[in-house]
């Protein structure tokens, strides 16, 4: 035996090469780990929910555009007419604006929050309007449209 060299019957080098494995496979998997959960939240939290977001919006614009139509097929040859409605007043936990704007020739309201955005014609009476309909709101509080016969909506 030579000085300064323990054995005992084991095989050192082994042992430092299970810790090296160990180390390796531990690490690949942490990377791995790290870029699942980056992925999880836009894949299983985030696509879900902006779908749902943009389901929203086309729903809360057909009614919106079906209020406006209801509105103008009763409205008076001479004089005003005005009604008010409600809408939910947030989606999936956030507000959101409603703008009726032109779009060329046909009359579109945009549903929006931030990069996500509905548009919904205005059920094809944008031809037959004497002016063109304007405005915006939110989903907050309750909702004017209002009808002059002499300048539209």
């Amino acid at each position: 035996m030579r000085t300064g060299h323990h054995n005992n019957g084991q095989d050192t080098e082994s042992g430092v090469a299970n810790l090296i494995e160990y180390l390796m496979i531990s690490g690949v998997i942490m990377a791995l780990f790290v870029v699942v959960l980056l992925l999880v939240n836009t894949n299983i939290m985030e696509d879900p929910a902006n779908r749902l977001v943009f389901v929203a919006f086309t729903d809360i614009g057909n009614g919106v555009s079906t209020r406006m139509v209801d509105v103008y097929s009763i409205a008076p040859v001479n004089g005003t007419i005005t009604t008010k409605f409600d809408i939910p007043d947030e989606i999936v936990g956030r507000s959101y604006f409603v703008d009726v704007e032109r779009s060329g020739i046909d009359q579109e309201i945009t549903v929006s929050r931030g990069y996500l955005n509905s548009r919904t014609s205005l059920a094809g009476i944008a031809a037959s309007l004497k002016g063109a309909a304007t405005g915006n709101t939110t989903g907050a509080g309750m909702n004017v449209i209002s009808y002059d016969s002499m300048g539209g909506f």
